[in-house]
């Protein structure tokens, strides 16, 4: 197995356990070392460090699997690290649907794994991950006899690792639009067209918080996607819901989700632009018991940061102003390059342009099937917040 090492000076963020080495902590490595194959991960003084998989035309050239040298990177390998994770998740009561290996902090780096019911789906966004994909394959297939696996790797990022973008059956074909139970809730799930792997798992126990504030409430949901949250408002006793939407597909599964759920009569949805229809409301001075947003990521790169933190204090600072005094806001963020104590800080300044104090009911992650690793701050990406307007 051919050796990388690093520099002299690497950063500690390696030596404490984060599984990404850049180009630039590297001080040297062995001849010919082909991307996606596997090397070993020395410190300057040779001291063994970790193995990973290896891709020269990435960023990140080593991504660590292993800090054990006895531990061979084969397909048992594989097996043990998804039946590890499948532990986990049961241990914490995650058992039909769930986000079965979270990359990183699952030590499976770029790897991607959510579990519908008895459907897999997949993603593989580096080399080296997706050169083991067979092998992931045969271990969903021996652990859980799937009735179908698929992989949505149409995700851009591939291309920084020189793979192209691609879906498709990993399994025998099979309908890829399912039904999953959520909280009592069923939600249809696109897993060929859908956003990500079709549905996002990461707010299924956010989505629980807002039981006690939305009973006998008027709600109103800005970027509802297929309803998920605006249905669990109408589920725990709404009396009327209004969810929107830029998406005209979304908006049109959202209401196929309120006739599923009986609650069609209760919770509309409207396909429009969010932040025109915000204006719109609080110019028209419409009043609602409880306002929740949940927008995509406002940005994917360093250099939008304080453009995505422009958007949320907008979309907020017009949530608040939509809130009955002792009403509440929700309110979430999905970048990780946000970080909390920024958010909270946005939704502060929002309140106070809207000349409203705020009082926080509750601040939470994301789901703990998508676990937070103290020495990866990128796992630490969701933000969700629940505040009373006074």
């Amino acid at each position: 197995m051919q050796t990388v090492y690093l520099r002299k000076n690497a950063s500690y963020r390696i030596l404490n356990g984060h599984p990404w080495i850049f180009g630039n902590e590297i001080d040297k490595e062995d001849a010919d070392i082909a991307s996606g194959g596997i090397v070993k991960v020395h410190t300057h003084d040779n001291k063994f460090v970790g193995k990973g998989y290896y891709n020269a035309a990435s960023q990140i050239k080593v991504r660590l699997l292993t800090r054990d040298k006895d531990v061979l990177i084969n397909k048992t390998f594989f097996e043990n690290k998804i039946a590890e994770c499948w532990a986990y998740r049961q241990k914490l009561g995650y058992i039909e649907n769930c986000r079965l290996v979270f990359g990183e902090a699952d030590g499976l780096p770029a790897l991607i794994i959510d579990k519908f019911n008895d459907y897999f789906v997949l993603q593989t966004l580096s080399l080296g991950m997706d050169k083991w994909k067979p092998a992931i394959v045969e271990a969903l297939e021996k652990i859980f006899n799937p009735k179908g696996i698929y992989e949505r790797n149409d995700v851009p990022v591939r291309k920084l690792e020189g793979l192209e973008e691609i879906k498709g059956f990993l399994s025998k074909p099979f309908d890829t639009k399912i039904i999953i139970n959520e909280n009592g809730l069923q939600f249809y799930v696109d897993i060929e067209n859908g956003q990500k792997t079709g549905y996002f798992l990461d707010q299924k126990d956010n989505r629980r918080a807002i039981e006690k504030i939305v009973k006998d409430a008027t709600v109103l949901e800005a970027f509802t996607y297929t309803g998920t949250f605006s249905l669990h408002a109408g589920y725990y006793g709404a009396k009327a819901v209004l969810g929107l939407d830029i998406s005209e597909s979304a908006v049109a599964q959202a209401t196929e989700n309120a006739k599923l759920n009986k609650l069609d009569k209760i919770v509309k949805f409207e396909a429009c632009n969010a932040f025109d229809k915000l204006k719109q409301l609080t110019r028209e001075g419409a009043q609602y018991d409880v306002v929740m947003l949940d927008p995509p990521a406002f940005t994917k790169s360093r250099e939008s940061i304080q453009k995505a933190i422009t958007g949320y204090k907008e979309i907020n600072l017009r949530g608040i102003q939509l809130v009955k005094p002792g009403g509440f806001l929700v309110t979430a963020s999905c970048t990780n390059l946000v970080k909390p104590e920024v958010f909270l800080d946005t939704i502060g300044k929002a309140a106070k342009d809207a000349k409203r104090v705020i009082r926080q009911v509750e601040f939470r992650a994301q789901a703990s099937d998508h676990p937070i690793m103290w020495n990866m701050e990128n796992t630490n990406y969701l933000k969700f917040l629940i505040v009373q307007v006074l």
